[in-house]
C-alpha cells in the first residue's frame, strides 16, 4: 500500500466516522406527544454500537473515491450517501450474526449486538439502520429530487431480494451443499458485490457521471464486488480469529461453499488476480484522479483481514 493511498483510505474511514453520528440522529421522535428519548436510548445505543465499531469501510471509500475519479471530491451529500450505504452495511452484519443466521459472537474484534445487548434488540437495530439509511437519502442537501429518488432505487434493489438479502437467502440454502462456481459467484454477486457496487453507482450518479463513464464504472464494480468475496475466503483460512476480528474458519465449520473449496487455494488466488486485472481495464479511460479506486482493488485483494 503507498503512502498516498493509505493517506486516502483513512480519511475516508474518519470523514464517515465523524459524519455517521449526526447521521443516526438523536433519540427523540416526532410521533411522541412526550419526551421519547429515553425510552428509545437502548435502541440508539445499541445502533450506534453497531455503526461506530470501526471497519474497513471500503463502501464508504468508494463513494469517495469514484466522486474523486469524477472530479467531484467536494460535492455536498456525499457524507450522506457513504453514511447510509455503511448503515446498510452494518445492518446486514447485525443480522448475518443472529443466531438464527450465522450464530456468531464476535463482529470487528467486539461482541456482536445481539450478544453485547441482546436478540430482540438486534434484529429491532437492523430494522432501524435500514430505515434511517433511506431518510438519509431523501434528505439529502439537493433540489434534484430525480437524482435523489434514483438513489433510492439503487441502494434498495442492492439491499434487497434482487440483492444483499436475496444472496444472504441462497447462502443459507447453501449450507452442506454443494455449488459449482456459476451458483457460487451468482450467490457472492448478490449477497457482498450488490452493495459494494452500488456504492459506486451512486456516487457516479450523484456526481453528474456520464452514461459511458456509468458502464465503466460499473464493470470496475462488478469486478471487485466479486474479488472482495474471494479474498474474504481466503483470509477466512489463513488468517486468524485476533487479525480478521470475527471467528476464523466460520464459514468451514459451518460447511459453506467457498471459492478455496471449490477452486482450491492456487485457484482463488488467481481468481482474484484476474478480478482484479479486469477491474483496471474497467477504469482505462479514466485519468490519474481514479488512482484511488485503482488502489482500493488491490488493496481488496491484498488485504488480511
Amino acid at each position: 500500500m503507498t503512502r498516498d493511498f493509505a493517506d486516502f483510505l483513512a480519511h475516508c474511514q474518519q470523514r464517515v466516522q465523524n459524519a455517521l453520528p449526526a447521521l443516526l440522529g438523536n433519540t427523540g421522535s416526532e410521533y411522541a406527544e412526550a419526551e421519547a428519548g429515553p425510552a428509545l436510548q437502548r435502541l440508539s445505543d445499541a445502533s450506534s454500537y453497531s455503526v461506530l465499531n470501526g471497519g474497513k469501510r471500503v463502501r464508504a471509500s468508494l463513494v469517495y473515491a469514484t466522486a474523486q475519479a469524477l472530479g467531484q471530491a467536494d460535492k455536498a451529500g456525499l457524507d450522506g450517501i457513504a453514511g447510509a450505504i455503511e448503515m446498510i452495511h452494518a445492518y446486514s452484519l447485525v443480522h448475518d450474526d443472529l443466531p438464527a443466521m450465522d450464530d456468531d459472537d464476535l463482529r470487528r474484534g467486539k461482541a456482536t449486538c445481539h450478544i453485547a445487548y441482546d436478540e430482540a434488540t438486534a434484529i429491532l437495530v437492523g430494522d432501524a439502520l435500514q430505515a434511517r439509511a433511506f431518510e438519509i437519502l431523501a434528505t439529502l442537501p439537493s433540489d434534484n429530487a430525480d437524482a435523489k429518488l434514483a438513489l433510492i432505487q439503487q441502494l434498495s434493489a442492492a439491499a434487497g431480494p434482487r440483492g444483499m438479502v436475496g444472496g444472504q437467502a441462497i447462502d443459507l440454502a447453501g449450507v452442506n451443499q454443494q455449488l459449482d462456481l456459476r451458483a457460487l459467484q451468482t450467490m457472492h454477486q448478490l449477497k457482498t458485490g450488490a452493495l459494494i457496487r452500488v456504492a459506486i453507482s451512486m456516487a457516479a450518479i450523484w456526481c453528474g457521471a456520464d452514461h459511458r463513464q456509468r458502464d465503466q464504472l460499473d464493470n470496475y464494480g462488478k469486478a471487485i464486488g466479486l474479488s472482495f468475496q474471494v479474498q474474504d475466503d481466503i483470509i477466512d483460512i489463513e488468517s486468524n480469529t485476533e487479525t480478521l476480528g470475527k471467528t476464523q474458519g466460520a464459514d468451514q465449520a459451518l460447511n459453506k461453499p467457498t471459492f478455496p473449496a471449490l477452486l482450491g487455494m492456487a485457484g482463488a488466488k488467481q481468481l482474484a488476480a484476474e478480478l482484479h486485472a479486469k477491474a483496471l481495464e474497467a477504469l482505462s479511460a479514466f485519468d490519474h484522479r481514479a488512482s484511488p479506486l485503482r488502489d482500493l482493488s488491490h488493496y481488496i485483494i491484498d488485504r488480511q483481514h
